[in-house]
């Protein structure tokens, strides 16, 4: 049985890539990752695969993050996002 290579995604690098490890997403943007749904880290072998692929994608982030403290550029918090409105083209 061969090994399925990992899906590339590195954090903060767009605002297109998604992954994902059961039934959890996580969806890359510029200046967040969003994490949603959920995945069941079981007491067997896919449960291993599912925890060691979460380990590897939330250590990418952290490096991230903490790369840009080292280099000045993570700011104390972001400003909220900006929401606009729109018509309803349905209506």
């Amino acid at each position: 049985m061969s090994k399925k290579k990992p899906v590339s995604f590195v954090p903060f690098a767009n605002e297109a890539d998604v992954t994902g490890i059961g039934d959890l997403t996580l969806e890359n943007r510029l200046d967040r990752i969003t994490i949603s749904g959920d995945v069941d880290l079981t007491a067997d072998v896919p449960g291993l695969a599912h925890a060691r692929r979460l380990h590897a994608v939330l250590g990418e982030i952290v490096a991230a993050l903490e790369a840009r403290a080292s280099s000045g550029e993570l700011p104390a918090q972001l400003p909220p996002p900006e929401v606009t409105t729109i018509d309803n083209p349905f209506a």
